[in-house]
Order: structure tokens, then sequence, then C-alpha cells
């Protein structure tokens, strides 16, 4: 059992950056998957007799093939171009969903989604839809939220509670005069995040509207905000003025970030997802174990996620969407997944089921899955649309010349709307 835990593990990791499964009918008449993913461990999973989808599935044969991430969308796009084994199904990262999403390749769901609805997370699925149709479904969430230091929050804010700390973070206006009463009060030394890079999300995820307005670029309120944020986290000397996965970014989280005349410089919070503990936190900082807590921030917002969609001519509709149905919805798989990864699903009644069952001792303790579960639930996913990306590194760029001074806001405004006009409306 605990080299199936440890594989189901590799397995939802793997699930990120999967591409596709086709089907065919095999020669003694059972339906014949073809999976196409990135380790062997996919192929052990899906096959294994005594758990999972091949155990509720013993008349499906699942043969599997591997191709990088980098390499996925290029290659998915000539075998849909060549006709040559184009797939069935099709998981998909956040990166790329909305490409195949709005590109009229895949299948509707319509059908599944209305089966499933009433115990789904909201937001998977609007990430998943486009012009009223269900495209994609997910099995999981990942919900962001601010992870802060007890012992900083303790020293300069007198309590590490996570309901009182969440008041002196509960919008933006709160948020930036928590930051200049933290840097006040350490005199310099305790900075509120390590860059105001990590903003970016949460505002983003506090938009009321797209990018995109009726073929129109729109900059929302709360994208602005993040700009004027990130200008007074620079004038201000508010952060660390550290970049986003850099070393010194990591440093802040295990107490070894100095300041340019090498003295210490500690970090209140960062802004991460589901995953922050066990892939940042504990790799990066294993040393400040049981100093950690969470808090749900100004803002609701999501950070990654991977989605499963079928092609719109497989020849086998309901097998592609019964494989879509059982990995994203079925309540006894994923109340598997939830106790055995402690990775946030996207079914609400096993959310509910097993939310009470979790303490991390990280956090000292605290319950993490109740948390995310809960804000898994607010998050909105109907704003994001297929240029979002090449928009947002337009804007960025821009936010960054205006916010360490390199030129004005409205040279930086000017500069992203002709940068958007080029780049994506006159396409």
């Amino acid at each position: 059992m605990k080299k199936l835990v440890s594989r189901f593990v590799c397995l939802l990791i793997l699930f990120q950056s999967m591409s596709f499964i086709y089907s065919q009918k095999s020669t003694n008449g059972k339906s014949k998957l073809y999976v196409w993913s990135f380790t062997d461990e996919i192929y052990e999973f899906l096959n294994d007799e005594d758990f999972g989808y091949k155990a509720s599935h013993p008349n499906v044969e699942i043969e599997c093939d591997y191709t990088p991430t980098d390499e996925f969308s290029r290659k998915l796009d000539s075998a849909i171009e060549l006709k040559e084994r184009i797939p069935d199904v099709i998981t998909l990262e956040d990166t790329f969903i909305r490409k195949y999403v709005e590109s009229g390749l895949l299948l509707p769901l319509d059908d599944l989604y209305e089966e499933v609805k009433s115990k789904m997370v909201d937001y998977p699925i609007r990430v998943g839809s486009y012009n009223g149709h269900v495209y994609a479904m997910s099995w999981l969430t990942y919900p962001g939220a601010m992870f802060y230091r007890r012992s900083y929050a303790k020293k300069y804010w007198g309590t590490d509670d996570p309901a009182k700390v969440q008041k002196k973070v509960k919008d933006f206006d709160t948020f930036m005069a928590t930051a200049r009463e933290l840097n006040k009060i350490s005199k310099g030394k305790c900075k509120m995040v390590s860059t105001s890079e990590e903003l970016f999300l949460p505002c983003k995820g506090a938009r009321k509207e797209p990018w995109i307005v009726d073929g129109n670029l729109y900059i929302d309120p709360a994208m602005e905000k993040y700009m004027d944020m990130a200008k007074a986290f620079y004038d201000e000397d508010l952060d660390a003025k550290t970049t986003q996965w850099s070393s010194d970014w990591y440093a802040g989280m295990n107490d070894s970030l100095e300041d340019e005349d090498g003295k210490p410089l500690e970090v209140m919070a960062y802004f991460l997802s589901t995953w922050g503990v066990d892939y940042i936190l504990k790799y990066a900082a294993s040393n400040t174990s049981g100093d950690w807590a969470i808090c749900a921030g100004p803002s609701s917002w999501r950070w990654g996620g991977q989605w499963i969609a079928a092609y719109k001519d497989t020849k086998n509709p309901e097998a592609a969407k019964e494989m879509i149905r059982y990995l994203t919805t079925d309540d006894e798989f994923l109340e598997w997944v939830a106790l055995n990864t402690n990775e946030v699903v996207g079914n609400i009644k096993v959310q509910d089921k097993v939310k009470d069952r979790f303490s991390e001792p990280y956090l000292k303790g605290q319950n993490s899955y109740e948390i995310f579960s809960e804000l898994s639930k607010s998050v909105d996913g109907s704003l994001a649309q297929e240029t979002d990306a090449l928009i947002e590194t337009l804007w960025t760029a821009q936010v960054k010349e205006y916010a360490t001074g390199k030129v004005t806001k409205k040279k930086a405004l000017n500069a992203f709307k002709k940068d958007v006009s080029n780049h994506i409306l006159k396409k």
C-alpha cells in the first residue's frame, strides 16, 4: 500500500503536465485508451488491478506514451493537423488550457457537468468553459492564501492568531497600511513581502472584468491597484526587493536573507497556493517548521491547475467522458486522493467529508485543508482568456518599469496599450 501511495503522489504531480489519451477498439473487443504522459508512474497507476480507474473499468485497456510539457502543444497541434493518432482525451495545464478550450477542438461536456454540478467547486468549471459550454473539468483546486511567520507576527503585532492577522490584511488598502506600519515598527528590519511581484495574482483575482472586453483592452481597477502598490513598495522600501523564484526569495523563508549591508532581513509573508507547504516551504525552509500559519489575505485567487478534456471527433465520446467523470468527480476515488495526498479536491461533497481530518505540523497544527477548501469556493474562474499569459507578460514588464522609476505611469500605460494592440488585438 505504501508503494501505491508513493506512486499516486507522483501521479498527481505528473497530472499537472500530462498530455493526451486516445481510444480505439482492441482485438479482444475491449476499449483501448492510449495515454501520453511524462512518466511511467501513470501507466502503473492506470493499469493497477486493485485500485482506481483500472479497478473500476476492467474492460478498458491502457497503453502509455510520454511527452515533455514544453513540447505538448506543438506535438498535439501536429497530431491534429496531420490527423495521426489524434487523442480522445486530453489533460491540460493552466498555462495552455484556454488555448484549447477556445479552439473549437474539444467535446462539450455539458451533459456530464449537469449530472455533477451540485457537488463541484465552480471555478475550475468556469476556467474550462467557453461560450456557454463546458469543455474541460478538473479534480483539484489551487486557491491561494497568505502564509506568514508566527514569530514575526507575535513580535510586531502581538499575536499570531490567523483570525486577528486576517483583519490586518483584509483588503488591499488595509494590507498597504499594515505593510507601512510593519516597516516603521521594525525600523526596516521586517518587510511585509519578499517582493511586490507576489501581489500580482491576488490583485488579478480581485478583478471584475477580464483583459479583453468586446474585443477591446480593459484595465481593471484591481490591476491599477497592483501597479500603484508595486510603486509604493519600491519607493517606500516596503519589500525585500527580491525576485520570485530567486535564491534571495527562498532565503527569506529560512532566515538567511540579508540586506545590502549584510544585516539580517526578515520577511513576514508569502503568497502561495495549496502546494506552498509541501513543495516550497518544507523544501526551502525546513528550519522554520511550526513557525508558519495561513490566512485568506486581501482577495480570493488561484495559482496553477490541471484539467481533462476530450477531442471533439473522438470515436468513443461516452468512454472518454466516463474517464473524465471518474477522475474529476468520483466520490470514492477523490476521497482517496484527498486523504493520501492532502490535495484539495474539486468535489465539495468530498471536501466536507474529509476536511476535519487534517492537521499540518509545519503550520503548528493548523488545518490548512479546511481553509483551502473554503477558499476554493470563492475563487472566480470566469475571467480566464486564451490571451491572458501574453497580456500579463506585457503588463508586468511595464509595471516594473514604472515601479522602479524608469518611466512615468502614463508612459507605462501607453506602452502597455500599444504592446497589446500590436501583439494581440491586430492578430
